[in-house]
């Protein structure tokens, strides 16, 4: 685990990735929560951001509620191409994260179209593909959402086989509509890094010209419709203590969807996967279940991962690791960057 500065650091990381209150004093509640008046919490989360512990506080959207298209993507890369490959998917503003991974796919990228998009989804990354060199390129969309919600054990009580029911998974979330304007400027305002101050969300309602009580209304029902999953902290994985992530790709049943369905269950069980889905397979990519795992080394990832195939009896399963970050930003919802980036890259109207 990190040497933290002070003994309550975990206590308050471990609720900051939870969730902050959406209240007039929401530091202040934390605060009393681990022992901390006010100030001291004040002081105490602008010491972990300036030490990178804490990356970010701000509402978790999810993509695909607000409208957003999206997928992870597996591309196949010479290997005296990927750098150059890597920067030019990297240059797209709706992708998130972009890894060299040991596997013959060895670039994976995720990225989000919003909906006004000219191209959409298959044609951006077949645009992509084609721009990077990419020798092939595997769309890999979510199928089933299982599990996801990233909560880092920064309190250091958690075995590779802990249980935990997922926080956040399909059954959160509602038929996609369209989101009105005001909603929208609320999305813009609210995947902001949020002010370290006493009263930020009454600051935050003032800025966008509504009562404190109205925006309050607002993130009731953006939870309540599962286009947000939370609003919390997100930490620096590495600063955290965790210096080893696995992306476990397993080779469940084909055309079995109650199998399926079974098997993602019991892995998205696992307190330490932070991500479980379903996905597509290919003929040359036979894995459509996926489960991403942090650890403080890659033996912890692979005691979890050992766990998970016990406890599923599959047995055609690989742990993909990431050897290089490419990128790694949270994604900017309802900007002009992706029209911008069209506009750069395909002709016509």
């Amino acid at each position: 685990m990190p040497s933290f500065t002070h003994s309550h650091d975990a206590v308050l990381l471990g609720l900051l990735q939870e969730a902050v209150p959406f209240t007039a004093h929401p530091f202040a509640e934390l605060g009393d929560r681990c022992g901390l008046d006010e100030e001291a919490t004040l002081a105490c989360i602008n010491r972990l951001k300036a030490e990178r512990v804490i990356r970010q506080i701000s509402a978790i959207f999810d993509t695909r509620s607000l409208g957003y298209a999206s997928s992870l993507v597996a591309a196949k890369v010479a290997p005296e191409r990927v750098d150059a490959a890597a920067a030019i998917i990297s240059a797209h503003p709706g992708v998130s994260h972009n890894y060299l991974r040991n596997h013959e796919f060895n670039l994976w990228y995720t990225i989000a179209i919003p909906p006004t998009s000219r191209l959409g989804l298959d044609q951006t990354v077949d645009l992509l593909h084609r721009e990077s060199g990419s020798l092939s390129t595997r769309l890999l969309p979510t199928l089933k959402l299982h599990k996801i919600g990233v909560r880092f054990d920064v309190e250091g009580d958690a075995k590779p086989d802990d249980q935990a029911a997922p926080a956040y998974s399909e059954k959160n979330r509602r038929a996609v509509q369209a989101l009105s304007a005001g909603e929208i400027a609320l999305v813009q305002a609210m995947q902001r890094d949020l002010a370290v101050t006493p009263t930020p969300f009454i600051d935050l309602a003032a800025e966008l010209g509504m009562p404190f009580e109205e925006l309050q209304a607002m993130h009731r029902e953006f939870l309540a419709s599962g286009r947000m999953r939370r609003f919390a902290a997100v930490l620096h994985h590495r600063k955290a203590g965790f210096g080893a992530n696995a992306m476990g790709v397993w080779a469940g049943p084909q055309g079995d969807p109650a199998a399926l369905e079974h098997l993602g269950t019991v892995m998205a069980a696992f307190r330490a996967v932070s991500h479980c889905y379903e996905r597509p397979s290919y003929p040359d990519w036979p894995y459509n279940l996926f489960t991403m795992v942090h650890g403080k080394n890659e033996a912890e990832c692979e005691q979890t991962l050992a766990a998970i195939a016990v406890a599923t009896g599959l047995t055609d399963w690989q742990a993909l690791y990431s050897s290089k970050e490419y990128k790694k930003v949270r994604v900017r919802y309802f900007t002009d960057a992706e029209a911008r980036w069209e506009a750069a890259h395909c002709s016509g109207p």
